[in-house]
């Protein structure tokens, strides 16, 4: 959700793909999976949808969300009220990375959804998903989702890994 609603904030000129908006310290000391954000060398909204979207970036979340959402909690209302507008009615979000919160929850036909409305609506955005590796800051990462690497059918989206759910895969 945080890419779909990065890409529309692109559509609607709310952001720019150059813009380089700047790097708090919540998105900094973020956990998990991470692009390496810093604040000295802010990155622009399209590194940061690679290192979301390929790296899995944590951080990069926290710093789109507060591009586009202005604060981490106006962006979780943007996500709340887009899934209800796409007819998600078993997700509720509570961040834009995915962090495991109590209250934070969606399912597997959610987010089918999701994703076929992202590459419906935004299919210039959805090339981001087949994208096998990214740099920034001199670390290179590759793609957690390995049947790119592997199959050449396959053409992105996203996995995803939680203690408590374990490992997902939405392709």
């Amino acid at each position: 959700m945080t890419a779909y609603l990065t890409f529309e904030a692109l559509e609607t000129g709310v952001v720019t793909k150059d813009y380089r908006p700047s790097v708090s310290v919540a998105a900094q000391k973020m956990e998990g999976s991470r692009m390496f954000v810093d604040s000295r060398k802010p990155a622009t909204i399209e590194e940061l949808l690679l290192g979301l979207i390929v790296a899995s970036g944590n951080d990069a979340a926290v710093v789109l969300a507060e591009a586009v959402g202005t604060t981490e909690k106006e962006f979780v209302d943007l996500m709340n009220a887009k899934a209800a507008e796409l007819g998600m009615t078993s997700t509720k979000f509570m961040n834009p990375h995915g962090m495991p919160h109590p209250e934070h929850y969606t399912t597997a036909a959610d987010l089918a959804k999701l994703a076929i409305s992202l590459i419906a609506k935004y299919p210039e955005g959805y090339k981001y998903y087949s994208v096998k590796t990214t740099e920034h800051n001199n670390v290179k990462q590759n793609n957690r989702n390995r049947l790119l690497f592997e199959d050449s059918t396959v053409d992105g989206f996203k996995t995803g890994f939680t203690e408590s759910s374990g490992y997902s895969l939405i392709a």
